[in-house]
């Protein structure tokens, strides 16, 4: 597992007069041709600049949505291009296509400093099937391959895994940064270290809540997933979401956390509607007693303050998953409450992706959290202790 964490960066090879093949992420949200959200596009700087200070001739590759394995320009990455000429102060120039003739001269006449964004990788089916046909056509554009892409990292693609077996690969400084601070709090974490999740299943998060339950003091479980615990432990949930065939799952778990001495949190009361909607008529119920006319959409105000009193005291706070339905007014509050709390902690603080980080941006709190992973599905197959294919390829130091 530890080798996981050690991986050769760019610093830690020779770049200059090389031309660099770099899986950036830079699947951003677009309103026709305008990014609404250019995050992930800045992220990325600080890898891009550092090539193009040392001399690299750098050539960048991303997906950008589900064009299927087809070229359509709805998805093209001219808009990210535009973006990078404008953030970087030099023009980025676009390949027309990914491995054909355009990227294959644009990429054999760059100079030191110059930089090439190839258009959409997912334009090409082989990307996802990682084909080493089409991993060898990227490779052999260029001398070194730098993943960058931790929101893809979990992923056994052509681009973000494929390319190292022709090439020497090591990580840029979004991926090394990823690493290190998840690294750090699941192998030699601060204590008290308190997990957080949430979310609609259990069986999302069946392998985090296995692994974190040999790493943490307290895990803390809200969203739709904590329903089928307290179902499980013998409460009346209503209607609410629940799996039933995880009850005897979530048994173990809750045993196992006894066993293990980990404080295992549930909601002990709950906003209930008599539908899934904003404004259906709700109350606010005991956790283990929900009408049988009801389903519960978030925590209420005595489940807070549970959560709240273990978050205080934390040296390190792992968070995966919202307290309740956060996309609707009314049942927003567990989750706002929650990130808070967290924030208030002065904890080292570590959000992953998603609903989450949404809900941390949302607040104005980014800025007061440590860590906020750009990858959603990523960050959770790393807290379960799962290889990730984008990173396990990667040279170790």
């Amino acid at each position: 597992m530890a080798t996981m964490y050690n991986k050769k960066s760019i610093e830690d090879i020779q770049v200059s007069g090389k031309k660099v093949l770099v899986r950036c992420d830079f699947n951003v949200p677009l309103d026709g041709e305008v990014i609404t959200d250019p995050k992930r596009i800045v992220e990325a700087l600080p890898t891009i600049k550092y090539l193009k200070e040392h001399g690299a001739k750098v050539i960048l590759t991303s997906h950008m949505g589900r064009p299927k394995g087809e070229f359509n320009l709805k998805y093209s990455l001219a808009p990210v291009a535009a973006k990078l000429s404008e953030l970087l102060g030099c023009e980025v120039t676009l390949a027309k296509d990914v491995i054909g003739e355009d990227a294959k001269s644009k990429a054999a006449a760059l100079k030191e400093g110059e930089i090439l964004l190839l258009e959409n990788v997912r334009f090409h089916k082989e990307e996802e099937k990682n084909d080493p046909a089409f991993s060898k056509a990227l490779a052999d554009m260029a001398e070194i391959y730098v993943n960058d892409a931790f929101g893809t990292a979990h992923r056994a693609h052509s681009s973000t895994a494929g390319v190292a077996d022709y090439l020497p690969a090591v990580c840029g400084y979004l991926i090394q940064k990823e690493i290190k601070i998840m690294g750090d709090a699941l192998n030699n974490p601060k204590r008290p270290f308190v997990a957080i999740l949430g979310g609609a299943k259990v069986s999302d998060k069946i392998g985090v809540i296995n692994n974190l339950l040999d790493k943490v003091d307290t895990i803390i479980i809200g969203g739709g997933m904590a329903y089928t615990f307290i179902k499980a432990t013998g409460g009346k949930i209503g209607i609410s979401i629940c799996e039933n065939d995880k009850l005897d799952l979530a048994k173990e778990l809750l045993a196992k956390a006894e066993a293990k001495g980990v404080k295992f949190l549930l909601p002990v009361d709950n906003r209930a509607a008599t539908a899934y909607s904003n404004d259906a008529p709700s109350l606010t119920c005991d956790s283990n007693n929900i009408p049988d006319t009801h389903e519960g959409l978030d925590i209420g105000a005595k489940s807070v303050e549970l959560f709240k009193e273990a978050i205080k005291g934390a040296a390190t706070v792992v968070w995966n998953g919202p307290m309740g339905v956060c996309e609707f007014s009314n049942y927003e509050y567990g989750t706002k409450e929650i990130a808070k709390a967290v924030v208030e902690s002065g904890a080292i603080s570590i959000v992953g992706g998603g609903d989450s980080a949404a809900a941390i941006e949302k607040l104005g709190f980014a800025d007061r959290i440590t860590h906020i992973s750009t990858g959603g599905g990523a960050s959770l197959e790393f807290l379960e202790g799962l290889v990730l294919p984008g990173i396990a390829c990667l040279q170790d130091k």
